[in-house]
């Protein structure tokens, strides 16, 4: 994927997110055209995992987001990776301890960006 079709897809994720849509829904949505459902069944399937899987603060959506992506583009070996990649950049993987952090180093939506970006330059598609 090219850097201008990465950029198009994380301002799109920071948009939907903006507009309403969970922190994982952002991430899914954002690529949905590459998945093998329509949108709306996407967004449904991520519904219940944003703030942490429906705000138990767990796992941070943005990390189940790319792990979904994954999963329906086939590329489940991917998942780790990016999952440790994306801690490397934001200090954890755990919704509370990232919102803790919010306003020091970033914001949701910085997260949902991010989380965009990393799957943009590591899916092959």
């Amino acid at each position: 994927m090219d850097t201008k079709e990465i950029e198009n897809r994380v301002m799109k994720a920071r948009q939907l997110h903006e507009q309403g849509c969970n922190c994982c829904q952002s991430v899914v949505l954002a690529y949905s055209d590459l998945l093998p459902i329509d949108e709306q069944s996407a967004a449904m399937m991520a519904s219940g995992f944003g703030r942490g899987i429906s705000g138990l603060r767990e796992t941070c959506g943005c990390v189940t987001g790319m792990a979904m992506v994954c999963g329906l583009c086939n590329q489940t070996m991917m998942v780790k990776g990016l999952g440790n990649r994306f801690r490397e950049e934001n200090g954890d993987l755990n919704c509370f301890r990232l919102l803790q952090q919010q306003g020091r180093d970033h914001s949701c939506n910085d997260l949902v960006a991010c989380a965009a970006r990393l799957l943009g330059e590591n899916l092959n598609v």
